[in-house]
């Protein structure tokens, strides 16, 4: 079933709705949805139809969609659902969020909308085919511009046009994003200039028209863009940080304009342009750090981008020739020479070099590829040349699902900002509240009324919300994009919010903590058990001679029982049976039993090949290797048993013999439990193995608490039951039998080296098969998290400060702007620190050569000499 929030629906009329169903198999599915949608209160009519997959529903005004999509899905049936977009222009602040969020819920067919004040972009998930038009008019009213956001890079929302299309004239006409600051100061500095010689004993004053002259093209020229957002602001009923400036700096210039066109007052009275000059100048100069900075969170998404190669090189024919990127189909041959990235995922079909990884994988060190090797779009090519057989292009491959993880963890939006939501909704009316108040008080008890101007100024200046609106989005799109150059793909801000708190770590065994590539370390069959303990000849060569030929025949029906499966265990068994140049039979109506094995027709016999407790639920007898099995066990090895019986025989499947198999520890492994026991979190291994092998395996690392024996149904089970008490548990698997509790746990990690269905399950993807990643994920998450704390707080504490401050006239209109500024390109910047992070193995690898190299360049300068 779909995220809910994944889901939407069209309105047709007020009062009617059309969902497009997905799942619907019979006329009983039919009627199984029409009875859950007819319980919705409010509902009067359903029609569902087969053929068309859509369901039509008459229902009171007040009835909502997401009442209707839980109805549906709650019936375990899914709501077509599609994700649209938008890059939004001219949003100042949290409250322009919450605007735009509301603007487009009131679009009919419109579920679930997350903006971004950091990215500047809107998701919003809806079902069935709303015009784009309507988005975008919905935008539009709201005081906003919108487009497409495959049209990003162009600003004014038309079709992108490249530089290279561009006129020279256009080139040359185009002006840095910094010059309305450069002129806004420039024009301000002979104003603030008479205020610092007055500090320093000296009286210089520019007259009155002259202040006017500079000051006018500062408020009403450089500062336009915070009157046409304020005017949409208003024609919307809200406010926002636009409008808090346009109204505090027009208040001070405004006051000034008055002074200087009363008669008698010009001369005598002192002016304030300098005040509203200089807060415009900061507030633009706040804008445009806190816009550059913005655009350095976003580095990972730019560097992965970056990757993507806009060339391949194809081999058709035998002729090789390089065409765009999009052209390329599957099963090409694509020519990848010395030095070039990779174009398409693809398995190296001939030719051996070293392929660097490290900006998809985090892995620092190139790995050998060979033929059957598979690599990856965007990864470099050492020295050799490679011939490529693709097996995915375009929006398919591993660089382009690794980029739209991030780009929508990045999108998404974190729990924590509900609260921030709810504060910017009320928060420019209470502060236009507050601003009142202040002129209201100072006018009326001192009669001032020029000084009650100028703190009712102050407090609309220094309380622009911005801060608040970036506080904890720009920490999710650093800490998610340090993550992804690392290896680590987060999929959304909410898994970010909870692995914080992770304090149970459960971890399969096979392939996640063990190298996953068992291999074949004994066959033992009764037959030749028996031939070495009651052999009838005389010698012992005989015996031993016979008990190897039990021995390879048990291992030639193990593989002929085997030879289809993709399962580890099944590959090391017709790996060795190749190795000795056995012939087996075909195999005939093979099936995987869930949890227990594999059973197979093999010469007229039905054979079994499995685990221990799947021969005790067979009643097979298997005392005859009990005593070999429970060394074998004891020693860390994994058994299966070789059962048969005649097909058409009913009584109890007979006993072939064992098959044992060893696996290697990872190498990060004990690291790996190392480093979350240093982190205090409880770490459990679960395994489908047997208790000896499992026992083994956690022996070698360190891990006490180990739960054996477990069906992959029961694995996700034993999650649950981990999360009594209130824990918060991670679940680290790898194959399709760890998808379920992936799933069930707080937070799924799947290794990358595993299955597609594992990593679609699980929150974290580790794009290396490492186990210290696992740390490393729970060690990013924490400091992202303390970083939108970090950020909340201070944000809270600067408008929770500063405004009474200004209410009480302790900070002038121009203190005000600069700390306003401040607030937002220091929340930014606080963010910004997480592009420092690195996983602890990358920081001990780069002391390790730093002190190498401190301890190498003295000698070298002696050996100089």
């Amino acid at each position: 079933m779909r995220n809910q929030a994944n889901t939407a629906a069209n309105t047709l009329t007020l009062n009617e709705f059309q969902l497009p169903i997905e799942g619907m198999s019979c006329a009983s599915c039919v009627g199984h949805v029409e009875k859950a949608l007819s319980k919705v209160i409010g509902v009067t009519q359903v029609s569902v139809n087969l053929a068309t997959e859509l369901a039509t529903v008459s229902s009171s005004a007040e009835t909502t969609v997401s009442q209707l999509v839980a109805a549906i899905e709650n019936a375990g049936y899914d709501v077509t659902q599609q994700e649209v977009t938008l890059a939004v222009n001219g949003m100042s602040c949290a409250s322009c969020v919450g605007r735009v969020e509301k603007a487009l819920l009131k679009v009919p067919g419109v579920r679930s909308v997350a903006v971004n004040l950091a990215t500047e972009l809107a998701t919003i998930e809806t079902v069935g085919g709303i015009p784009l038009e309507r988005l975008l008019a919905a935008v539009e009213t709201a005081g906003y511009d919108a487009h497409l956001k495959s049209d990003a890079n162009n600003d004014s929302g038309t079709s992108p046009v490249s530089s290279t299309q561009r006129p020279a004239v256009m080139k040359r006409l185009e002006l840095p994003s910094w010059w309305p600051v450069a002129v806004a100061a420039v024009l301000t500095a002979p104003l603030i200039l008479p205020m610092l010689l007055m500090l320093s004993g000296h009286h210089w004053q520019l007259s009155g028209w002259w202040q006017l002259a500079l000051a006018t093209p500062v408020q009403f020229w450089l500062g336009a863009r915070f009157y046409r957002a304020a005017w949409r602001a208003l024609k919307a009923k809200t406010g926002n940080m636009d409008l808090l400036v346009a109204l505090g700096t027009s208040a001070a210039f405004g006051l000034s304009l008055y002074q200087l066109m009363a008669p008698g007052m010009g001369a005598q009275e002192h002016l304030y342009f300098e005040a509203s000059a200089a807060v415009m100048t900061l507030v633009l100069l706040g804008k445009w750090l806190e816009k550059s900075a913005k655009r350095q969170t976003a580095d990972a998404i730019h560097a992965l981008n970056a990757l993507r190669p806009e060339h391949a090189t194809v081999r058709r024919d035998g002729v090789d020739q390089q065409i765009a990127i999009g052209a390329v189909r599957l099963h090409d041959v694509v020519v990848v020479r010395a030095g070039e990235r990779f174009a398409v995922d693809g398995k190296v079909l001939d030719g051996s070099s070293h392929v660097d990884e490290s900006l998809l994988t985090g892995e620092s060190l190139p790995l050998p590829k060979q033929p059957n090797d598979q690599v990856s779009a965007g990864a470099i090519n050492g020295e050799g040349v490679l011939l490529i057989n693709t097996t995915a292009i375009g929006a398919e491959t591993a660089l382009s699902r690794i980029i739209r993880m991030v780009e929508h963890a990045q999108a998404a939006k974190a729990p924590i900002q509900r609260l921030v939501d709810r504060v910017s909704a009320v928060f420019v009316p209470v502060v236009l509240l507050i601003a009142l108040m202040t002129l209201l008080g100072w006018g009326l008890s001192t009669g001032n009324w020029e000084q009650a101007i100028l703190n009712a100024v102050a407090v609309l200046v220094i309380a622009c919300p911005c801060a608040l609106g970036l506080a904890t989005p720009t920490a999710i799109i650093v800490g998610t994009g340090a993550a992804a150059r690392y290896g680590i793909l987060i999929k959304d801000a909410e898994t970010l919010e909870i692995a914080h708190r992770i304090n149970v770590v459960a971890f399969d065994k096979t392939g996640t903590l063990t190298i996953g590539q068992p291999t074949l370390i004994t066959c033992q069959s009764v037959k030749g058990m028996q031939a070495g303990t009651h052999s009838d000849t005389d010698s012992d060569t005989d015996a031993t001679t016979a008990t190897v030929l039990a021995d390879q025949e048990l291992l030639a029906l193990a593989a002929a029982v085997q030879h289809h499966s993709e399962h580890p265990l099944a590959r090391s068994v017709t790996f060795a049976a190749a190795a000795k140049n056995l012939s087996y039979p075909l195999a005939t109506e093979v099936q995987t039993v869930a949890g227990r094995g594999i059973q197979a027709l093999v010469d007229q016999q039905r054979c079994y090949l499995g685990s221990s407790r799947w021969m005790r639920e067979l009643g097979a007898d298997m005392s005859a290797l009990a005593t070999n099995a429970e060394v074998l066990e004891a020693s860390g090895h994994t058994i299966s048993w070789l059962a048969s019986k005649t097909a058409t025989h009913s009584d109890k499947p007979v006993i072939r013999g064992l098959l044992a198999f060893g696996d290697s520890v990872k190498p990060s492994a004990r690291l790996a439990i190392e480093r979350l026991h240093q982190l205090s979190i409880r770490v459990v291994m679960l395994s489908g193995d047997n208790w000896g092998s499992a026992n083994a395996i956690g022996k070698q690392l360190g891990i006490t608490e180990i739960h054996a024996n477990i069906l992959p149904a029961d694995k996700s089970n034993k999650v649950v039951d981990l999360q009594t008490g209130g824990a918060i548990v991670a679940m680290v698997g790898d194959g399709i039998n760890d998808a379920p509790a992936l799933a069930a746990a707080n937070v799924g990690i799947a290794m990358a080296t595993g299955t597609d269905v594992a990593m679609h399950a699980a929150a974290i993807t580790l794009m290396r098969g490492d186990p210290a990643l696992v740390a490393d994920a729970i060690a990013i998450s924490r400091r992202t998290y303390n970083k939108i704390r970090q950020n909340l707080f201070w944000a809270f504490v600067f408008n929770a400060v500063g405004i009474p401050l200004a209410a009480l006239g302790i900070l002038n209109p121009v203190l005000a702007g600069a700390a306003m500024a401040l607030s937002s390109v220091s929340v930014v910047s606080n963010a910004l620190l997480l592009r420092r992070w690195q996983p602890q193995q990358t920081m001990q690898k780069n002391t390790q050569n730093a002190q190498q190299n401190a301890l190498i360049s003295p000698h070298e300068g002696r050996h100089a000499n």
